[in-house]
């Protein structure tokens, strides 16, 4: 939690991000792009990285309006918020999940 007076600071914007709904994994295999409909993302807009504290946000948000469609806080990388994907350096797969620490459907981003 960050203490009271901490700002939050925006570390990189990319405006266009393309996210892909995946399933969870079935067994310890790594996640492979290769294996998603990369043609046909579910969800595009921006992503915004920002810090408040000791904790990094992955924000995806609406390109025009701002509206917040998913969050991911970031305490440690290399963690469980964040992990590469097996045969791209493009993608990678954010684990997002609801205020009550429940996964969500973990999408993929590019």
């Amino acid at each position: 939690m960050a203490a009271e007076g901490e700002y939050e600071s925006i570390l990189c914007v990319k405006p266009d991000v393309n996210v892909y709904r995946i399933p969870p994994r079935a067994s310890n295999r790594a996640y492979r792009a290769a294996d998603w409909k990369l043609d046909a993302p579910d969800w595009s807009g921006r992503m915004r990285i920002t810090a408040k504290g000791k904790v990094a946000y992955i924000k995806l948000e609406d390109k025009i309006s701002g509206e917040l469609f998913a969050q991911a806080p970031v305490k440690e990388y290399p963690g469980i918020a964040v992990e590469t994907v097996s045969d791209s350096s493009r993608y990678f797969v954010l684990r997002i999940q609801d205020d009550n620490g429940e996964d969500l459907n973990i999408p993929a981003l590019e």
